[in-house]
């Protein structure tokens, strides 16, 4: 369903300011302004990719999580979409997204949404646990219940 709105609301959006801005200041203004934006923004995207591109090279090569990184390549990636579409408002979106505050509270608000069980990194495999069991303990215990009091080993444990 919000898909369906997206594709019949953003050309909607884009049409009415198309006509507002051009009625302020005329055809050519307007059209050197949609070409103008779509030039800038495919040098913000070329430099904040490569930027990104070499931060996610050296997180491989340390075998640090790259989700953050990685999200923020798809979100440049997708700026550089809405840039190269003419229109004023996916223009605004897309420099938005070239913001890397805006990323980041996209990135959060995603990552409150979305669960990870397991990834595959540096040959081993990473794997979360339900219900808040991230950590394990690892410990030895003896059982000093009645019955095995008699039977214990452990100088400290009454027998009486």
């Amino acid at each position: 369903m919000w898909l369906l709105i997206a594709f019949v609301g953003v050309p909607v959006i884009e049409i009415a300011l198309f006509m507002q801005v051009g009625g302020a200041i005329g055809l050519f203004p307007t059209l050197l302004i949609v070409i103008a934006t779509a030039i800038l923004g495919t040098y913000l995207v070329r430099s904040q990719g490569l930027a990104t591109l070499r931060d996610l090279q050296g997180q491989f090569s340390t075998l640090n999580d790259p989700t953050e990184t990685l999200a923020h390549g798809a979100m440049i990636l997708f700026a550089g979409a809405l840039l190269l579409t003419p229109g004023f408002f996916t223009d605004a979106v897309g420099f938005a997204l070239l913001t890397p505050p805006i990323r980041l509270a996209v990135f959060h608000w995603a990552r409150t949404r979305i669960k990870v069980q397991s990834f595959h990194m540096g040959g081993q495999t990473h794997t979360t646990h339900p219900f808040g069991q991230d950590d394990i303990i690892d410990a030895e215990y003896q059982d000093i219940s009645p019955d095995n009091r008699e039977n214990s080993t452990d100088p400290r444990i009454s027998r009486h």
